[in-house]
């Protein structure tokens, strides 16, 4: 016969079967579908009553539906056992057409998948004129005779916690094979070698050679598994229906024979000789019996291991980040001197620089992984903070990337998008798995949020999710480091545009034990578009009572034009009456922003030579602190300015008696004057024109309903009656401030359950609680000063603040 794939003669066999399929034809048969086996039947009669006895649960009730799948039925078996007409001719084997088929050339030989291993190099940095790190990086910790410039495959970090990383570029390769691994590791980063073409097999991936740096030395052979998933619905009733015809009933696991048992669930490495282990185990087990895998054995690593896994790892972490600087410092020295724009950058250069950076992220995942390991002593823990290795993660392997990615924007949108969700990814897996520096990684994931947000300007719901994202996180940080200002200048940021939230965190930033300086430039932001209001006609739109205020902040922080002050302070106290009435609960958030901005205020913004900052700033002996020569009178200006912003809206506040919502403010304020009571000389200077009058009025109102005294007029601070500490919102608001370090208790903000929208949510039995917090407050007052006076029934102003003051004088403070 003619063979299209051969060029041989057929022989007198293949003939014979050729002249017999001709003359000859096939006898009838239906093949069983149900069947396993699929059995052969020569009549469609004995076909069906094959199937009426041996398949009677699979038939359908009624005749008509009987009927109609006995149809079916025949006709399909009939047409599996048919055989195509065009199939007259038997094809022939692989074996035969090799041997009758010439060598194909070279160019049209046989697909080799071994030989066609796309590579993940980083070619496109060579249009860069990028170079290799100099000798002039110094490794403490690595062995640096060890690195070479070949570019050998990712060894798997593996053991308790420790997972692969990713591929590098500048791993050791001189050392010996590790022994074969059993679980899965990450690609690899260069073609497969001959050898490892020759080794590999369907349980390994081919890897480099890690020499000591492997941390699991395990001899054993992999272990093998089942082909059936029990998570796989499919799989598992394939495996049933293949088992029908070998058994006539669901046997138990007791009744399979110990032979069948081992030879489905054993594996090569776990021995089976126990009877009665076996017994136990597969008796555990359902009807419907499911393939089990044991958990593969593992085996505790060395410290000599260990460390020589970080060495090799913290070796190539440093020539990986080598290049990452020298990359970003070219590109920034390219857009800096240049008037022009840089040279632009095509897609495989972008994607070059983004697997560079992917590389250095995943070495410091290998080496968090690896120093922060369970079996780890403590000298190797501390090298992380040793060598500031979270920071050097940020600042080289994410940071600089970004702003470069950034200063090219718009053409490098999709590569920013790109590399900030795998930069995201990331910090997130750390965040899980290195619990020892979770306070960095929560920082760093807000910090992405951000940039992510900022580049959003297509879709505004992206950009509020984000948003979103990123409060969420540095409310988080915030919550681990109070004293830290730097987050509550991001929050500031995200406030936008509520101008409100904006003052009140840029202005905590500056108030709190580690300011953030930074934020004097970025609040006048904020500030110099409202001041600039006359000049954009119109174009800032912010509620008239948000204009007013941030705009007489503004004019105090900046002493500029410093004559409008009073009409715009007039302009705000004008609103603010008729605003309370008008948004009625969410003045509660407002007003607590509102106290808090106008105490900063008083303190010059924490401006050194403003005259309470000389006094209340902590010293080392524990004391006051006296100022340091005299105050100038720009600053004495711009205090009383803001004391009298202060104290008039105070008085606007304190006279809407029975009004909830006004609590939050007075709250505040009572805090501020409390902690002011503490420090020598300060009352002095804020007692004058407060409303101390219009105070007492007020707290003689809530004490009306009062019925505890006792717990007022104690020194303990008045903690709920049920020992639910459920902080106010305001309480997360004054927390961190300078004048409320020592104002909550030790454990008052533990609950690690409050969530960023439940610190804001007002509880109903919050009012009582706040109005005890409130009449506390003023017995501390009273005890500390002749400003009011408790007599245990009522509050009194004094009417002569000026008389009988044992206060020292400024010049004496």
């Amino acid at each position: 016969m003619n063979n299209p794939s051969s060029s041989s003669k057929p022989d007198v066999s293949d003939l014979w079967i050729q002249q017999l399929r001709r003359t000859n034809k096939t006898t009838p048969s239906w093949a069983c579908t149900l069947c396993p086996d699929r059995r052969i039947f020569t009549s469609s009669q004995a076909l069906w009553e094959h199937a009426r006895s041996e398949h009677f649960d699979q038939l359908p009730s009624g005749d008509d539906a009987l009927q109609q799948f006995r149809n079916e039925y025949e006709t399909e078996c009939a047409q599996k056992s048919s055989r195509p007409k065009d199939e007259s001719q038997r094809k022939p084997n692989l074996n035969e057409a090799n041997r009758a088929g010439p060598e194909p050339p070279p160019s049209k030989r046989p697909f080799n998948p071994t030989a066609m291993v796309p590579t993940r190099s980083i070619s496109g940095l060579g249009a860069l004129n990028l170079g290799t790190p100099g000798e002039s990086v110094d490794v403490d910790m690595g062995d640096s005779d060890e690195a070479t410039n070949d570019q050998p495959r990712k060894r798997a970090a593996l053991g308790d916690g420790i997972s692969a990383g990713s591929a590098s570029p500048f791993r050791d390769s001189s050392a010996s094979p590790p022994p074969p691994r059993t679980s899965k590791a990450r690609p690899n980063s260069a073609p497969l070698g001959p050898s490892d073409t020759e080794n590999r097999d369907m349980f390994h991936t081919p890897r480099g050679s890690g020499g000591r740096k492997q941390l699991w030395t395990e001899q054993d052979a992999p272990l093998t598994r089942s082909s059936v998933d029990p998570a796989n619905i499919a799989s598992v009733q394939v495996h049933k229906a293949r088992k029908a015809p070998y058994q006539t009933r669901v046997q138990k696991p007791s009744q399979v024979p110990q032979s069948t048992r081992t030879a489905t669930y054993a594996t090569p490495n776990i021995a089976t000789t126990n009877k009665s282990t076996s017994q136990n185990l597969f008796s555990s087990v359902s009807d419907e019996s499911y393939d089990i895998i044991l958990q593969p054995e593992t085996r505790p690593i060395s410290q000599e291991q260990l460390v020589a896994e970080v060495k090799g790892i913290y070796a190539g972490l440093v020539m990986v980040e080598a290049k990452c600087i020298e990359v970003d410092n070219k590109q920034a020295t390219l857009a800096q001197g240049d008037p022009q724009p840089p040279p632009k950058l095509n897609n495989e250069q972008w994607q070059a620089l983004i697997a560079l950076h992917r590389t250095l992220l995943h070495e410091h995942h290998d080496f968090f992984l690896a120093s922060q390991h369970p079996s780890a002593s403590p000298a190797l823990r501390r090298l992380a903070s040793k060598y500031a290795m979270p920071a050097r993660m940020w600042r080289h392997g994410i940071h600089s990337f970004l702003e470069l990615l950034r200063h090219r924007l718009p053409a490098s949108l999709d590569h920013m998008l790109a590399f900030i969700y795998l930069a995201y990814s990331m910090m997130a897996l750390l965040y899980e798995t290195v619990p020892a520096f979770e306070d960095t990684w929560i920082e760093c994931l807000g910090d992405l949020g951000r940039y992510r947000m900022a580049i959003e300007d297509d879709d505004i719901r992206d950009r509020e999710v984000w948003t979103g994202v990123a409060r969420h996180w540095y409310s988080k940080a915030s919550d681990k480091a109070p004293p830290t200002g730097r987050l509550y200048h991001h929050l500031a940021i995200l406030a936008r545009p509520n101008a409100l939230q904006q003052l009140f965190y840029y202005s905590k930033s500056l108030c709190v034990a580690v300011p953030f300086t930074s934020a004097r430039e970025s609040i006048l932001t904020l500030f110099n578009p409202v001041l600039d209001a006359d000049q954009t006609h119109g174009q800032l739109r912010l509620p008239p009572l948000d204009m007013s205020f941030v705009k007489a902040h503004g004019l105090l922080f900046t002493n500029k034009n410093i004559e409008k002050f009073e009409d715009t302070k007039a302009e705000f106290l004008g609103l603010l009456d008729n605003q309370i009435g008008r948004v009625t609960r969410k003045f509660m958030e407002q007003g607590y922003h509102i106290a808090v901005a106008n105490s900063v205020a008083m303190t010059g913004f924490a401006a050194k030579d403003n005259v309470l900052m000389q006094i209340i700033s902590p010293s080392k002996d524990g004391g006051d602190v006296a100022m340091s020569g005299t105050v100038s009178e720009q600053s004495m200006v711009s205090f009383k300015l803001a004391q009298g912003l202060n104290n008039a809206t105070l008085r606007i506040v304190l006279q809407r008696i029975g009004d909830p919502n006004v609590l939050p403010f007075i709250h505040v304020i009572l805090v501020f004057m409390f902690n002011m009571t503490r420090h020598t000389g300060v009352m002095n200077l804020l007692q004058e024109d407060f409303p101390w009058d219009l105070l007492a009025i007020m707290l003689n109102t809530l004490f009306a309903q009062y019925k505890t005294p006792d717990r007022i007029e104690a020194e303990q601070f008045p903690l709920p009656a049920k020992d639910e500490f459920r902080p106010f919102p305001e309480d997360f608001a004054l927390r961190g401030l300078l004048w409320a370090e020592n104002y909550f208790p030790d454990e008052w903000f533990t609950h690690e359950k409050i969530d960023e929208e439940e610190k804001s949510h007002e509880r109903p039995s919050m009012t009582d609680e706040r109005k005890e917090r409130i009449l506390w407050l003023a017995c501390k007052i009273a005890k500390a000063g002749p400003w009011i006076t408790y007599d245990g029934t009522s509050f009194k102003a004094e009417k002569d603040m000026s008389s009988g003051r044992a206060a020292v004088s400024i010049s004496n403070a």
